[in-house]
């Protein structure tokens, strides 16, 4: 849910231009852009699903901020909380 990735972007409080943002997933499986300048793109949804259904997968976040970059780590998530979460759609 790409809405949810700008979601969480705002929540951290920085100053960010949402209008300069994408998101990529990526993986083994190639790779979705899913927003580009901040608004959500008509992409694949089938690609998309192959891409993060693999045992690893990124989600780069590119705000268009200059050269610096920063990696940060997950784990799966409990199955509740991926159902909740998926729900629904923005």
């Amino acid at each position: 849910n790409p809405g949810r990735t700008l979601c969480a972007i705002g929540y951290a409080g920085a100053a960010v231009d949402v209008e300069k943002i994408d998101v990529t997933f990526r993986s083994a499986k190639g790779s979705e852009l899913v927003c580009q300048a901040g608004a959500v793109m008509n992409f694949s949804e089938e690609h998309a699903l192959e891409v993060i259904s693999q045992p690893e997968m990124e989600t780069v976040i590119d705000l268009h901020m200059g050269d610096v970059s920063a990696e940060a780590y997950g784990c799966d998530l409990t199955y509740d909380y991926v159902k909740i979460n998926a729900d629904y759609r923005s």
